[in-house]
């Protein structure tokens, strides 16, 4: 969204206590007038479609013993740590972030992991191109959406591509825990040898034919 600088006449007093309050909020000035006037006409700015998205992720995986939400309200990002079942249960975090402009793309998800283990570190990689080939075969057809996907060094990323249909915050954020909850589930139970290729594919096509919304 484009920004223009403005000049107005506002009571000292006024600003003293929008500062402080922007200061316990976490923002600034200028920020907080932005939302306090678009809360005034009604206007949902990027900014507050994203605090709305991830608050409300945050609120529906707080119940979760499996996924534990961290987020600081007036962020683009907020993270969600798992453990993963494997000797010493190294962590696993996922953060979402979520970009301010319109777009093909409009966010990303990242995995983050931290083991010294070899086998591990295989194990998971072949679960992370697993993942890429089972979504470019059934995802792309059904969305047409290109999903870009990149795996470094302790850590993998896929692009987060805009829905399929329009939606709400609320539903945005219903598909996206729902998202990371089945990458999480499948993926421990690949780890684990519960399942193997065939069986996290006909997961996901599973939930991917019950999703509303798919991301």
């Amino acid at each position: 969204m484009k920004k223009t600088l403005y000049s107005l006449m506002l009571n000292e007093e006024v600003v003293r206590e929008v500062d402080a309050l922007a200061h316990r909020m976490g923002t600034n000035r200028s920020a907080l007038i932005n939302r306090i006037l678009a809360e005034y006409v009604n206007y949902v700015t990027p900014e507050q479609r994203i605090n709305d998205i991830l608050s409300s992720i945050e609120s529906l995986m707080a119940p979760s013993r499996e996924l534990v939400p961290v987020f600081a309200p007036n962020s683009f990002s907020m993270y969600l740590k798992s453990s993963l079942e494997y000797k010493y249960r190294p962590t696993v975090k996922y953060e979402v972030e979520l970009y301010k402009g319109e777009g093909e793309r409009i966010g990303q998800l990242s995995v983050l992991f931290r083991t010294q283990s070899m086998a591990l570190i295989s194990a998971m990689a072949d679960f992370f191109r697993l993942w890429c080939s089972i979504e470019q075969a059934h995802l792309l057809p059904l969305t047409g959406a290109s999903v870009e996907y990149a795996l470094g060094e302790g850590k993998f990323i896929r692009s987060i591509s805009a829905p399929d249909v329009s939606c709400s915050s609320q539903e945005l954020a219903s598909a996206l825990s729902e998202y990371i909850t089945l990458f999480d589930n499948l993926m421990k139970a690949y780890l684990a040898g519960r399942l193997d290729a065939h069986g996290v594919e006909s997961a996901y096509y599973a939930q991917m034919l019950r999703a509303p919304v798919h991301i």
